[in-house]
């Protein structure tokens, strides 16, 4: 594992202690470590979300649609 200091402004340093004294986090590391994987993700889902938005339609989805893809999931038979 790497290491990396950074500065921080004595409000987001009082965050981030905050975060750390709450017990949600074990430590400063914990908690930057956890928003570097939520930024992450959060760019992940833009990626696909817009990868979506350029694809051609495929047709209409409308209430039957989704009662087919809600009976697929009772059945187990959904893929």
């Amino acid at each position: 594992m790497s290491t990396m200091n950074i500065s921080l402004p004595d409000a987001l340093k009082i965050h981030v202690d905050a975060q750390v004294s709450s017990g949600g986090y074990g430590t400063a590391s914990e908690y930057v470590r956890e928003l570097i994987r939520r930024d992450q993700e959060r760019i992940r889902l833009r990626e696909l979300l817009l990868d979506g938005a350029r694809s051609e339609p495929m047709g209409e989805f409308d209430a039957a649609y989704f009662d087919s893809l809600r009976q697929s999931i009772r059945t187990g038979s959904a893929q």
